[in-house]
């Protein structure tokens, strides 16, 4: 059911160091013409820090751990997007199916992948319970021992409430250079983090203490070089905007990043791609670090 890339598997064989990268960005986060050069350059941010990107998606009937570019360009706006719950079904029917940070970390656990480099993670919605939406993310992490770096919380999500919930659930919410949870395209404002965190190898050092006290997942929140300030009043007009279209459920953040796209004149989508690239480059230096841990342990 899953197909590992020989660089992966030999990688993981090795205990190497392995960053899982998700299929959703590319197939819904950024328009189609350019969502592969999205994919592929934080695969080369990932390979520049040293690491081994293993982006995952389901196509024929697999989960595949590792995609060519030939692969990697199939996943477009039709592909079904993919979380936890969704895994099975989609290689069963032989869907192309693009990952979640869920969906990616559920397959980064079942083969030992430490590392997850993404945008942003899903959380609670805006307006809960009205609508009852909550992330698979969070609950995927909660679960699963790896790291996730991110540019924090999606900016169209109640982040307040997010935090609250990752706290539940016992997942350390760090800020890599800050003291609050990065707010995606803005670098500041959010809640208060757990801990700062100064270095990839810091990083790395509490990851492998909280795995071996029993935790599972961490948030490493990396805010963006060049943050936009200004962008919460067309994340409001865009969610307004899909209420009144009628958009719900999983097809809300491809909805909501195309209006900011649009409306922004491109500046979100820059912003986007830059955060997307740093976190890869952020996430294969602390993979690196971890497996530095791991191989001295043994």
């Amino acid at each position: 059911m899953i197909r590992v890339a020989a660089e992966v598997r030999e990688a993981l064989a090795a205990g190497g160091a392995v960053v899982a990268l998700e299929t959703t960005l590319v197939a819904h986060g950024f328009p189609p013409g350019e969502a592969v050069a999205v994919g592929l350059e934080s695969e080369r941010q990932v390979r520049e820090a040293g690491a081994v990107p293993a982006t995952v998606g389901v196509l024929a009937g697999e989960v595949r751990v590792g995609l060519t570019e030939e692969e990697l360009e199939q996943f477009g706006p039709f592909a079904r997007k993919v979380g936890p719950r969704d895994l099975a079904p989609t290689a069963v029917h032989g869907s192309i199916g693009a990952t979640t940070v869920g969906g990616t970390l559920a397959v980064a656990r079942a083969i030992g992948i430490r590392v997850l480099a993404t945008g942003g993670i899903g959380g609670v919605h805006r307006g809960f319970p009205d609508p009852p939406d909550v992330s698979a993310d969070l609950a995927q992490i909660a679960r699963t021992p790896a790291l996730v770096v991110s540019a924090g919380v999606k900016s169209l999500l109640d982040v307040p409430a997010t935090a609250e919930v990752l706290e539940s659930l016992g997942i350390p919410v760090l800020g890599f250079g800050v003291d609050t949870l990065p707010l995606f395209y803005a670098a500041e404002g959010g809640p208060p983090v757990s801990a700062r965190i100064e270095s990839a190898e810091e990083a790395a050092r509490v990851a492998a203490a909280h795995w071996e006290l029993g935790g599972a997942g961490l948030l490493l929140g990396r805010p963006p070089d060049e943050p936009l300030e200004d962008v919460e009043p067309l994340v409001e007009e865009a969610l307004a905007a899909a209420a009144a279209g009628g958009v719900t459920g999983q097809a809300v953040t491809p909805y909501v990043l195309a209006h900011l796209h649009r409306e922004s004149g491109g500046r979100t989508e820059a912003a986007n791609k830059a955060l997307v690239a740093q976190n890869a480059r952020l996430a294969g230096e602390v993979a690196l670090e971890i497996a530095s841990l791991e191989q001295d342990e043994s």
